[in-house]
């Protein structure tokens, strides 16, 4: 799993990478980076969208399946899957744009995480190379945090240089610009709000506290005003309600036993995509999306029930033919 994730991180390190090259200040690298990954997701935020809008249209006829069939467990199963074919709707496909942001967090959270070769995409060996030698080093490798180490290295760059001779002088050049970049808001992103192993201890010692903060509010905010716009997403049942009420907490303490970056980068993805539902609920609004999909199913079963009028009417003359035919054939008493 490190190694997919790390690999994800790898990939969407060249795009980070490419908006840090722009602005050279990684807090604004992160922001240009989510709005062009919403962009990019914007298809599958649509097909979401239609989703809610086919479940909460089946949302009544649901409810009288379970009503008729509430002794009867594997029959109420049974029916309501011959319901999502009948209607052409995929129940967990709402979920797909749930789980896709995470992997892009996580994705960001191992490219932070592993700035080197993630970010800067320098030597592998030469990364591992430099952490086990100034983990050694007198004066430094008894406050040298092993996983951390890339992200140390970055910080203190400019203490640690002299002894990162394993490294070419066009990565060292790049190392430096990149350690200038991580102030944002007078918060450097590299920095972690607490240690997971004494939160109470170390979570309000800088003004980093203000991510998890944010991460929490803004999650449960805009999931609320969300629910208001789509009320839809109030009868969805399965990954996304649970998701709902998890995702606010579970951001909140990513972001605070993680680098901030990764805590900013869910602020930002947050607000962005409440945006983007604004957006959405405008173009595509779930009452608009029903009244097409019931127009669609109308007129395909007008055209269904036209092609059988001529095979039953063939079949009506066949059947006159074959009694004429009947008839001529007997024997005249």
């Amino acid at each position: 799993m490190n190694d997919f994730f790390n690999f994800f991180g790898s990939a969407l390190g060249y795009l980070l990478w490419f908006f840090y090259e722009q602005v050279k200040n990684y807090g604004v690298a992160i922001i240009l980076f989510t709005v062009a990954t919403k962009i990019l997701l914007f298809p599958f935020s649509v097909k979401q969208q239609i989703s809610m809008a086919a479940n909460s249209k089946l949302a009544v006829k649901q409810k009288e399946l379970q009503k008729k069939y509430a002794k009867d467990k594997e029959k109420l199963q049974i029916e309501t899957q011959k319901l999502y074919e009948k209607e052409g709707v995929n129940p967990a496909s709402g979920c797909l744009t749930m789980v896709i942001p995470l992997l892009i967090m996580m994705g960001l959270y191992y490219t932070v995480l592993y700035p080197l070769i993630n970010a800067l995409h320098v030597s592998g060996t030469a990364a591992a190379s430099a952490a086990t030698m100034l983990q050694h080093l007198p004066g430094i490798g008894q406050s040298f945090d092993g996983r951390y180490a890339q992200i140390e290295i970055v910080k203190h760059f400019s203490d640690l240089k002299p002894y990162l001779t394993m490294f070419t002088a066009n990565e060292l050049a790049r190392m430096q610009s990149f350690s200038h970049g991580f102030m944002f808001l007078g918060l450097n992103l590299l920095d972690t709000p607490c240690d997971a192993s004494n939160i109470f201890g170390t979570l309000f010692r800088s003004n980093l506290w203000t991510i998890p903060i944010f991460c929490f509010v803004s999650s449960v905010v805009t999931q609320y005003f969300t629910m208001k716009l789509q009320p839809g997403m109030q009868q969805q049942q399965g990954c996304m309600k649970g998701m709902f009420y998890l995702f606010p907490l579970f951001t909140a303490w990513i972001a605070c036993t993680m680098p901030a970056a990764v805590g900013f980068y869910w602020i930002i993805a947050t607000l962005t995509g409440f945006l983007q539902t604004v957006i959405l609920n405008i173009w595509y609004s779930p009452a608009d999306l029903g009244a097409k999909a019931e127009a669609r199913r109308i007129a395909l079963r007008e055209e269904e029930e036209a092609k059988m009028k001529p095979v039953a009417a063939a079949a009506v003359v066949q059947k006159t033919g074959e009694n004429r035919q009947s008839k001529a054939e007997r024997p005249h008493l």
